[in-house]
C-alpha cells in the first residue's frame, strides 16, 4: 500500500504556540496540513451520584493523582460535598508538574506533597515508604490499570474513586475521509473514532498511536497501526511522525 500524507489529524488540543511547537516544525518541513481536535471530553460526576458509591473521602489520609483532571475533580467533589480537606492530608503525584498544579487548591509549603518522575514504578516506590496511610485514587470511569495493579501487588491499602467520566466528543462536523494520518494518544480516542464514525473504513489512512494501551486499542478495533510511539528510535509522538514522513518521502 502506498501512503501519501498531506492532511494530518491530531486527536489533542492545538499547542498554545503552534508555530514554535514540534508540530509546527513538521508542518513546515514536510509541507503538510495539521488539524487538532480533541476526540473526547471530561465530565465530572455530580456529588449526588458519587454518594451512591458510599465512599467517605475523609476515611483516607493520602490521595494519589495521576493527572490534573484528577486534581480538579477531587477538589470539586470535596467542595460539592462541603468537605474540608484536612491539613494532614498527603498527596502523591505522577509528575512534578501535577504536584505543582496542586497549588491551585492547597498551600504547597504547608502540605505534604510527593511526586514521581512521570513513572508509575517510581510513584509506587514513593507510596511504599508510606504504607501505613489509607490511599484514595481519584480516577475516570476509563483509566489505566497499571497503578491499581501495582498497588495491589505491593499490598497498599487503597480505594478507587470514580469522580469523572471520559466521553466521546461530538465530531459530526468532521469529515474523517479528508485526513491521510490519524494520531491517537489514548484508548478513549479510538473509542470516540468508532462511535462517531461507525462506518469508518481505514483503507489508505495511516494511524499513529502513543502508548501500549492505545496500540492495543487500535488493533482491537480491527485497524492497522503504522506509527507506534514511544520506541527506542522515537521517544515522542512528534519524532515518530517525523520518521514516518521521512520514510514516506523516500518512497516518492
Amino acid at each position: 500500500m502506498t501512503l501519501k500524507v498531506k492532511n494530518i489529524l491530531i486527536s489533542q488540543p492545538q499547542p498554545l504556540d503552534f508555530e514554535k511547537s514540534p508540530y509546527g516544525e513538521i508542518a513546515r518541513k514536510f509541507n503538510v496540513n495539521i488539524t487538532f481536535r480533541k476526540f473526547f471530553k471530561i465530565e465530572g460526576i455530580p456529588a449526588k451520584d458519587f454518594r451512591k458509591d458510599r465512599i467517605n473521602l475523609l476515611d483516607y489520609t493520602a490521595v494519589i493523582f495521576t493527572s490534573r483532571n484528577a486534581v480538579d475533580h477531587y477538589f470539586r467533589i470535596c467542595k460539592e460535598m462541603r468537605i474540608e480537606v484536612p491539613e494532614t492530608m498527603k498527596y502523591f503525584s505522577i509528575s512534578e508538574s501535577t504536584a505543582y498544579y496542586l497549588q491551585k487548591y492547597v498551600q504547597f509549603r504547608k502540605r505534604k506533597i510527593f511526586h514521581s518522575k512521570e513513572n508509575y514504578a517510581n510513584l509506587i516506590e514513593l507510596i511504599k515508604k508510606h504504607k501505613t496511610e489509607k490511599f484514595l485514587l481519584p480516577c475516570s470511569d476509563i483509566h489505566k490499570q497499571e497503578i491499581p495493579k501495582m498497588l495491589q501487588e505491593n499490598k497498599i491499602q487503597f480505594k478507587e474513586a470514580i469522580i469523572y467520566r471520559t466521553l466521546a466528543s461530538d465530531l459530526s462536523d468532521l469529515n474523517i475521509k479528508d485526513y491521510d494520518l490519524l494520531v491517537f494518544f489514548s484508548p478513549s480516542g479510538i473509542k470516540s473514532l468508532c462511535k462517531n464514525f461507525p462506518e469508518f473504513i481505514q483503507g489508505d489512512t495511516a494511524i499513529g498511536a502513543f502508548g501500549n494501551t492505545t496500540h492495543k486499542a487500535v488493533k482491537d478495533a480491527g485497524l492497522v497501526l503504522h506509527i507506534a510511539a514511544p520506541s527506542e528510535a522515537a521517544a515522542s509522538m512528534t519524532t515518530a511522525i517525523e520518521h514516518f514522513l521521512q520514510n514516506e518521502t523516500k518512497k516518492k
